[in-house]
């Protein structure tokens, strides 16, 4: 699997990865953000996939309190998950818990410096909780990306919206608070990722990275997704930005094969073939009677000079 991804390994087992998913999903095929520390060996005690689709349903049903409890069991999983601390930060919002809201919509700009609903919200909080001077940071963030895009970007109108409803909030205005993000339908994900794939399969890396981010707010943390997305980071030599999908990935589902597999990969490539062994030996002890992660892992390592048996 070093230079081409294995379809049909993963979307038999995935075509239908962005339902919510189940054990067999999560140690099935198979690279993301953030700092974290070394992947847990357990399984964590929710599926945060399974529970970013709940959140996403409560939140849409405009249920923030159960959005809230959703999002939390996520974002202790992998607190890494821009979209996840985004809609946390968001729902605490939408219920008045400015205090609350705070911090995981920090924690969404720190992952996600680009996303634009989450510079607006942490304005609008920062303003509610009296603190116009960071409030006006945001604000100038968001004026800063106007100004370097241009009237004629397709991000401009949200722009100019974003950097209304900080103004409004600093001012004082009693406005309605920020509005709630619009979630893509999940049917729509499937092609995205079939799509992705397949541009990973012709090299056209920074294509399938923009489709499978995307794809991050529908889906939620799903550990193929970020798997996919460790590897084609690591195609284009991010490295430590692969290394993070790869730890994301694992956090989710500690057995899933294919991210144990491409993390061993970049573990050898960076020259830690201590790590590509345990890698090795935790495939080996999952697989049991063998399996096409862990032979490739393998190959990996003997080709490398490095394999002890």
């Amino acid at each position: 699997m070093s230079g081409r991804v294995g379809l049909c390994a993963v979307t038999l087992g995935t075509l239908l990865i962005l339902l919510p998913v189940g054990p067999a999903i999560a140690a099935g095929g198979g690279g993301g953000g953030g700092g974290m520390s070394a992947p847990s060996q357990s399984a964590p005690q929710y599926d945060p996939a399974a529970e970013y689709q709940k959140g996403i349903a409560a939140y849409q049903a405009q249920n923030f309190k159960d959005a809230v409890t959703a999002f939390r069991h996520v974002t202790d999983v992998v607190a890494t998950h821009a979209p996840a601390q985004y809609l946390l930060g968001s729902s605490y919002l939408q219920m008045g818990e400015f205090k609350k809201a705070k911090r995981p919509l920090e924690q969404a700009v720190r992952h996600d410096a680009t996303m634009i609903d989450a510079h607006r919200d942490l304005g609008v909080v920062l303003a509610k909780l009296g603190d116009t001077a960071k409030a006006g940071e945001q604000r100038d963030m968001l004026t800063a990306r106007k100004t370097q895009c241009a009237a004629t970007c397709p991000e401009a109108a949200s722009l100019d919206a974003a950097i209304a409803a900080v103004d409004a909030a600093m001012a004082g205005s009693p406005q309605a608070f920020a509005p709630q993000r619009a979630i893509a339908p999940l049917a729509s994900i499937d092609a995205v990722y079939v799509s992705a794939v397949s541009k990973i399969n012709e090299h056209r890396y920074g294509e399938a990275i923009a489709e499978l981010e995307s794809s991050l707010w529908a889906a939620g943390p799903h550990p193929d997704i970020l798997t996919y997305l460790g590897f084609a980071n690591r195609k284009l030599h991010r490295y430590e930005t692969a290394r993070e999908w790869y730890e994301m990935a694992l956090a989710v589902a500690p057995n899933h094969r294919g991210a144990l597999e491409y993390y061993g990969e970049l573990k050898l490539e960076l020259g830690d073939v201590a790590g590509a062994r345990q890698h090795l030996a935790r495939l080996d002890g999952l697989c049991g009677f063998g399996c096409q992660q862990a032979d490739e892992l393998r190959r990996w390592l003997r080709e490398s000079g490095k394999y002890a048996s």
